[in-house]
């Protein structure tokens, strides 16, 4: 019997996958791609980095490493960058398969947002009086309200680098009540769910394998050159340099690692039309199910694709 025909048709305009970290994201990005004609864009705000690609795990895709570590980012410039990458890979013909853990440079990508490029100087400068007020504790717990993970990455004391936290997380929470489930093309979100000891168990062993292949020495070159204030907050950067024994930085970043996963975990739940599918299994049998999603998306009738 001859072997099944690959049916390798585009089951929608555009497909996005999110998840936690170490959830399998690229892997099953790159089993669809080789399933159908598309192209990887990145929706992370740590691969948009040169000079990391060890600590970020990049991969090629578009929007990898495209700034250096001393540009300041904005998710209105990612945005732009997105949306023509997208319509780009769409004019050619293929499907992109917009992939990443941060929750706001997806919804960017997919979605039309009206966002300023750049923090208005009121708001920084409300901010510097709120810290100036309350105090650094005070600043640093309100941090933790608003992002953990922005939180985990900066000492009360640093007054600069806790303000821009406060700005950032604040325009994020504007933001949040901008979204809604429109894209700007037909769109299959995907979420891939992996349960907490497998996701665990991932981390401590992709961390272990970053510091085999050279991590240290990444960060180090890396911190030897001027880093912008949003660059800083690469996972890993400052545990590395608080601790010089490969051990401890190793317990460090899984530690940190494992509650940004808990926290892009909870971006999952608030993603509108998001479909979970489980993903403790081969990125090619997630990569199926993702087609079998988007296609059966695709027969439904006028009105039911939502």
């Amino acid at each position: 019997m001859k072997p099944k025909p690959l049916d390798r048709s585009v089951p929608t305009d555009v497909l996005a996958i999110f998840g936690p970290t170490a959830s399998g994201k690229t892997a099953v990005a790159q089993a669809l791609a080789e399933r159908i004609p598309a192209e990887l864009v990145s929706a992370d705000s740590m691969q948009v980095y040169r000079g990391l690609p060890i600590l970020t795990n990049q991969v090629p895709a578009r929007l990898v490493g495209i700034w250096p570590l001393d540009h300041e980012a904005s998710v209105a410039e990612y945005q732009r960058l997105a949306h023509a990458a997208i319509d780009e890979i769409l004019a050619s013909g293929r499907t992109p398969i917009v992939a990443g853990g941060t929750g706001l440079y997806l919804r960017a990508a997919l979605a039309e947002l009206n966002l300023p490029p750049k923090v208005h100087a009121c708001a920084r400068a409300r901010w510097e009086a709120f810290y100036d007020e309350v105090g650094p504790e005070q600043a640093h717990a309100r941090l933790s309200d608003l992002d953990p993970d922005a939180a985990e990455a900066v000492h009360a004391n640093d007054r600069r680098r806790v303000v821009r936290s406060l700005e950032l997380a604040g325009l994020e929470r504007e933001r949040d009540r901008l979204w809604s489930g429109e894209t700007r093309h037909p769109t299959v979100i995907v979420g891939l769910d992996v349960p907490k000891d497998v996701l665990d168990r991932r981390i401590d062993e992709r961390t272990r394998a970053m510091f085999a292949a050279g991590v240290r020495a990444e960060a180090e070159a890396a911190l030897s050159r001027p880093v912008s204030s949003t660059a800083a907050y690469a996972h890993g950067l400052s545990d590395i340099t608080e601790h010089p024994e490969d051990e401890a930085a190793i317990e460090a970043l899984s530690a940190r690692t494992r509650r940004y996963a808990a926290y892009q975990r909870k971006w999952m739940r608030r993603i509108p039309g998001l479909v979970s599918l489980p993903a403790d299994r081969p990125p090619g049998e997630v990569a199926d199910a993702i087609l079998e999603v988007a296609r059966a998306r695709q027969r439904l009738p006028a009105g039911r694709a939502g």
